[in-house]
């Protein structure tokens, strides 16, 4: 999987555990924050659970449960960076 696809594939991810209707996956942006209140797509911790889960479970990777979950949430790029080594395995 690529870079792109996985950003793509992520994308839908979003739009489709989040129910985010309103939103089409092309239209966010790759270093958009996702949880930033004021920019981005502003999402929210109940978000952020949802959707650790969904990756865990669509990618087959796990997230460290000491925190640091977080700083790979910061955007679809940030994801991707993350995950891409694993999948690569």
């Amino acid at each position: 999987m690529t870079d792109t696809d996985l950003k793509t594939a992520l994308k839908h991810l979003i739009v489709e555990t989040l129910r985010l209707e309103e939103v089409k996956p092309e239209a966010i942006q790759d270093e958009a924050p996702l949880f930033s209140p004021t920019e981005g797509l502003g999402l929210d911790s109940l978000s952020a659970l949802e959707l650790l889960s969904a990756i865990e479970f669509k990618f087959g990777v796990r997230f460290e449960s000491d925190g640091t979950a977080k700083e790979h949430f910061k955007s679809v790029s940030t994801l991707a960076a993350f995950l891409l080594p694993q999948l690569k395995n």
